[in-house]
Protein backbone atom coordinates (compact mmCIF):
# COMPACT_ATOMS: atom_id res chain seq x y z
CA UNK A 1 0.00 0.00 0.00
CA UNK A 2 1.23 3.43 -1.03
CA UNK A 3 2.27 5.16 2.27
CA UNK A 4 1.26 2.28 4.13
CA UNK A 5 3.54 0.06 6.17
CA UNK A 6 3.39 -3.67 6.96
CA UNK A 7 1.99 -4.40 3.39
CA UNK A 8 3.18 -8.12 4.59
CA UNK A 9 0.27 -10.20 5.02
CA UNK A 10 -0.52 -11.48 8.58
CA UNK A 11 -2.14 -14.45 9.36
CA UNK A 12 -2.10 -13.65 13.21
CA UNK A 13 -6.25 -11.80 13.56
CA UNK A 14 -5.33 -9.99 16.34
CA UNK A 15 -2.61 -8.65 14.29
CA UNK A 16 -3.98 -8.08 11.34
CA UNK A 17 -6.92 -6.15 12.59
CA UNK A 18 -4.58 -3.63 14.52
CA UNK A 19 -2.65 -3.29 10.96
CA UNK A 20 -5.92 -2.38 9.21
CA UNK A 21 -7.25 0.03 12.11
CA UNK A 22 -3.42 1.63 11.63
CA UNK A 23 -3.08 1.81 7.88
CA UNK A 24 -7.04 3.29 8.05
CA UNK A 25 -5.33 6.28 9.78
CA UNK A 26 -2.67 6.65 8.01
CA UNK A 27 -4.82 6.80 5.08
CA UNK A 28 -6.99 9.28 6.48
CA UNK A 29 -3.81 11.65 7.00
CA UNK A 30 -3.49 12.01 3.14
CA UNK A 31 -7.10 12.82 2.65
CA UNK A 32 -7.92 16.55 1.07
CA UNK A 33 -9.29 18.93 3.87
CA UNK A 34 -13.87 19.00 3.33
CA UNK A 35 -16.50 18.76 5.81
CA UNK A 36 -17.17 15.11 4.20
CA UNK A 37 -13.69 13.86 4.21
CA UNK A 38 -13.79 14.96 8.05
CA UNK A 39 -17.43 13.41 8.65
CA UNK A 40 -16.43 10.10 6.51
CA UNK A 41 -12.70 9.73 8.15
CA UNK A 42 -14.19 10.35 11.98
CA UNK A 43 -16.27 7.31 10.78
CA UNK A 44 -14.29 5.33 9.52
CA UNK A 45 -11.28 5.61 12.19
CA UNK A 46 -14.09 4.59 14.98
CA UNK A 47 -15.22 1.55 12.86
CA UNK A 48 -12.13 0.06 11.56
CA UNK A 49 -10.48 0.32 15.30
CA UNK A 50 -14.10 -1.24 16.28
CA UNK A 51 -12.93 -4.28 13.95
CA UNK A 52 -9.97 -5.38 16.48
CA UNK A 53 -11.47 -4.19 19.87
CA UNK A 54 -14.32 -6.74 19.41
CA UNK A 55 -12.32 -9.56 18.58
CA UNK A 56 -10.36 -8.90 21.18
CA UNK A 57 -13.20 -8.75 23.69
CA UNK A 58 -14.74 -11.72 21.86
CA UNK A 59 -11.34 -13.66 22.98
CA UNK A 60 -12.33 -12.58 26.44
CA UNK A 61 -15.65 -13.67 26.14
CA UNK A 62 -17.34 -14.83 29.52
CA UNK A 63 -19.72 -17.73 27.22
CA UNK A 64 -20.00 -18.85 23.73
CA UNK A 65 -23.17 -16.69 23.34
CA UNK A 66 -21.16 -13.38 24.87
CA UNK A 67 -18.30 -14.75 22.02
CA UNK A 68 -20.94 -14.66 19.18
CA UNK A 69 -21.97 -11.44 19.39
CA UNK A 70 -18.88 -9.60 19.79
CA UNK A 71 -17.67 -11.20 16.70
CA UNK A 72 -20.86 -10.30 15.25
CA UNK A 73 -19.94 -6.88 15.96
CA UNK A 74 -16.59 -7.13 14.57
CA UNK A 75 -18.19 -8.49 11.64
CA UNK A 76 -20.55 -5.17 11.46
CA UNK A 77 -17.62 -3.19 12.03
CA UNK A 78 -15.50 -4.52 9.01
CA UNK A 79 -18.79 -4.13 6.97
CA UNK A 80 -19.32 -0.68 7.56
CA UNK A 81 -15.40 0.42 7.47
CA UNK A 82 -15.55 -0.46 3.37
CA UNK A 83 -18.71 1.48 3.26
CA UNK A 84 -16.51 4.86 4.63
CA UNK A 85 -13.94 3.65 2.70
CA UNK A 86 -15.56 3.16 -0.53
CA UNK A 87 -17.45 6.37 -0.05
CA UNK A 88 -14.29 8.52 0.84
CA UNK A 89 -12.69 7.17 -2.56
CA UNK A 90 -15.80 7.70 -4.94
CA UNK A 91 -15.92 10.92 -3.70
CA UNK A 92 -12.22 12.37 -3.66
CA UNK A 93 -9.68 12.35 -6.67
CA UNK A 94 -7.15 10.56 -4.66
CA UNK A 95 -3.73 10.45 -6.25
CA UNK A 96 -3.69 6.86 -3.83
CA UNK A 97 -7.10 5.60 -5.07
CA UNK A 98 -5.34 2.32 -5.21
CA UNK A 99 -4.49 2.27 -1.45
CA UNK A 100 -8.13 2.74 -0.61
CA UNK A 101 -8.95 0.01 -2.48
CA UNK A 102 -6.72 -2.04 -0.51
CA UNK A 103 -8.16 -1.37 2.46
CA UNK A 104 -11.60 -2.30 0.94
CA UNK A 105 -10.50 -5.49 -0.07
CA UNK A 106 -9.02 -5.77 3.60
CA UNK A 107 -12.37 -4.72 5.15
CA UNK A 108 -13.60 -7.26 3.19
CA UNK A 109 -11.42 -10.00 3.54
CA UNK A 110 -11.81 -9.17 7.70
CA UNK A 111 -15.48 -9.36 7.11
CA UNK A 112 -15.34 -12.90 5.52
CA UNK A 113 -12.95 -13.98 8.13
CA UNK A 114 -15.46 -13.47 11.01
CA UNK A 115 -18.28 -14.95 9.08
CA UNK A 116 -16.39 -17.93 8.99
CA UNK A 117 -15.27 -17.86 12.59
CA UNK A 118 -18.95 -17.42 13.20
CA UNK A 119 -20.05 -20.60 11.05
CA UNK A 120 -17.72 -22.80 12.48
CA UNK A 121 -18.61 -21.13 16.21
CA UNK A 122 -21.97 -22.59 15.55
Amino acid sequence: MDNVKNTKKVYDLGDRTFIFAKNVRLFIKTLPKSIANNEDSKQVIRSSGSVGANYREANEALSKKDFMMKIKISRKEAKESGYWLRLINETNDLENSNTALELIQEATELKKILSAILEKSK
